[in-house]
């Protein structure tokens, strides 16, 4: 596929923009993966949080390159002591903690949903795209809390897999309805269109 097909085929494709415009919307998906944090129910092993949508939409609006440069910053930002973590906890101790994989995966899974969700068109093929990217940050957790807290697969599978179904089931349905409503108003970022 041409870049010129993609440009037309990205709805607010922004990797044509200038580096400004570029680095101010991966640093607003980071902020905005931040402030998702603080939207928290607590539970243990890990918490209840609107991150994992706002990784998807990042992955979906700034394209699988610049959703992961924002996920990057993100926990950058956590590792030197911001306090953007769920709970407002800061620290790169907090990436080797419980929600260690869950949070490493967030660069991949906007890679994996900006990549996919350019494929096609459609509001299934959308909610497919970023159901990918859900896979990933959930597997990975899951084998994160396996590997080092659980020691039980079937009990880390239920608790950080299986216990997050339903609440990231809702946030997948959002996350599709909100990026496809606006991919069909906007090409652009800042709502320049084509």
């Amino acid at each position: 596929m041409t870049s010129a097909v993609r440009t037309l085929d990205r709805p607010w494709n922004i990797a044509d923009r200038s580096l400004l415009v570029q680095m101010l919307w991966i640093t607003g998906f980071a902020v905005a993966t931040a402030v998702g944090a603080r939207f928290e129910i607590p539970h243990q092993p890990v918490p209840f949080t609107l991150q994992t949508m706002v990784v998807l939409l990042a992955g979906a609006f700034l394209g699988p390159r610049n959703g992961a440069l924002s996920q990057l910053l993100y926990l950058g930002a956590g590792a030197l002591g911001l306090p953007v973590f769920a709970g407002g906890a800061p620290g790169f101790m907090h990436l080797v903690g419980p929600t260690g994989g869950y949070l490493m995966a967030f660069p991949a899974a906007a890679a994996v949903a900006g990549y996919l969700v350019t494929m096609r068109r459609s509001l299934w093929w959308t909610a497919l795209s970023m159901f990918a990217g859900l896979l990933v940050i959930f597997s990975s957790g899951t084998l994160h809390l396996y590997a080092f807290y659980i020691r039980n697969f079937a009990s880390a599978f239920s608790a950080g897999f299986l216990i997050f179904s339903w609440w990231d089931m809702l946030k997948l349905g959002a996350a599709s309805m909100i990026y496809f409503e606006i991919a069909k108003r906007y090409s652009r970022v800042g709502g320049i269109k084509n």
